[in-house]
């Protein structure tokens, strides 16, 4: 749902900007009480993930496919002020580098994409967890919905402002039915993704998941002198079996395959955004891209002539754009975070 830019009028383009750089300050500050030595790197990685997934379109309906949007998996897994400025660094490189998403948009882009998805994919989970039993099929059940409600949700804001200052004269009603029939089979796609993703991870390191923090239980033995418990039933306690650094490691070469192979093979019809634009009149709207020329624009490194290994090289440099950039910004909070709680940065004498 990367809107382009002439979609939208100035006042709501200015109005959406604003309002994504307050949602973008109120997660720096509390993107503090969220990072800490584990998660910081680990929002790097899903920072990564998420432009790597979002490269593989996958089909939904007859012309039509769909993407992660990543708001959701991205809050559950790191929190949601995290993920506001996860998906806010993956639409930065996405729409400087790839010419993906207006330039002129881009404070709608980090409404939609970046603040509506993490705040209603957060909120939805915490609502479900809260009265499901502890353990891993509620949080993967839990996972699934509030990834699967937050794609409507998003298209139903979009809706709110093409009504606001939408530049097509297009009846307020059809925008809003073929928004929302497209996004909430696009929603499926992205819970399933979601529901995958957090299940892998919560198998693997437990306390590296966020939103399952005093929401697993132990795993209990049944020996023959009784019951006992191995493990702690709080994730928060580092796992006593994989590393950090192996999960990360592992993490960042399935964001490169992602991006850099499996991306060849991504549905090749327009998304939700781009079929209804196209179908409604909107895409006339639409304004050339100010980098649309750039070096990487529409995910190809210009100068290669081989498709696929155009393609996939994009993608590659793209991961690890977002990997410095995601990166970097999290180690400055978490840096921030230490010193203003009166601690020692690690390594510090």
């Amino acid at each position: 749902m990367h809107v382009p830019d002439g979609f939208f009028d100035v006042p709501v383009s200015v109005g959406a900007g604003v309002l994504a750089a307050a949602g973008v300050a109120a997660s720096l500050r509390g993107a503090k009480r969220e990072l800490d030595d584990r998660t910081a790197p680990m929002a790097g990685l899903v920072a990564a993930f998420v432009f790597a997934a979002q490269m593989l379109n996958f089909p939904v309906a007859a012309g039509t496919s769909g993407h992660l949007l990543g708001g959701a998996l991205a809050a559950i897994l790191v929190g949601p002020y995290t993920a506001v400025l996860c998906v806010t660094v993956v639409l930065l490189v996405q729409g400087f580098f790839f010419a993906d998403g207006g330039l002129t948009a881009l404070g709608v882009n980090i409404t939609l994409m970046a603040i509506v998805t993490a705040v209603v994919g957060w909120a939805v989970f915490r609502l479900i967890t809260r009265g499901a039993p502890r353990g891993r099929p509620a949080l993967v059940a839990a996972s699934f919905v509030a990834a699967l409600v937050s794609v409507p949700a998003s298209a139903l804001v979009f809706t709110v402002l093409f009504w606001l200052g939408g530049t097509a004269p297009i009846e307020l009603g059809s925008v809003a039915a073929a928004m929302g029939g497209v996004h909430l089979l696009i929603g499926i796609g992205e819970g399933l993704i979601t529901a995958l993703t957090v299940s892998s991870v919560l198998a693997v390191r437990p306390d590296l998941v966020y939103g399952a923090r005093g929401m697993t239980k132990a795993l209990t033995l049944r020996t023959a002198e009784g019951e006992v418990q191995v493990g702690s039933a709080a994730p928060e306690a580092p796992s006593a079996g994989i590393g950090l650094r192996p999960v990360l490691v592992g993490g960042a070469i399935v964001a490169v395959l992602l991006a850099g192979v499996f991306s060849f093979y991504a549905s090749s019809a327009p998304d939700g955004l781009e079929k209804v634009a196209a179908d409604k009149g909107l895409s006339a709207q639409e304004k050339p891209h100010a980098v649309e020329d750039g070096p990487l624009a529409d995910y190809a490194v210009k100068g290669v002539e081989n498709e696929r290994l155009s393609g996939g090289l994009a993608g590659v440099v793209g991961v690890a754009l977002t990997v410095v950039a995601g990166g970097g910004v999290f180690y400055v909070i978490r840096r921030r975070g230490r010193d203003s709680d009166g601690m020692t940065p690690a390594g510090a004498q």
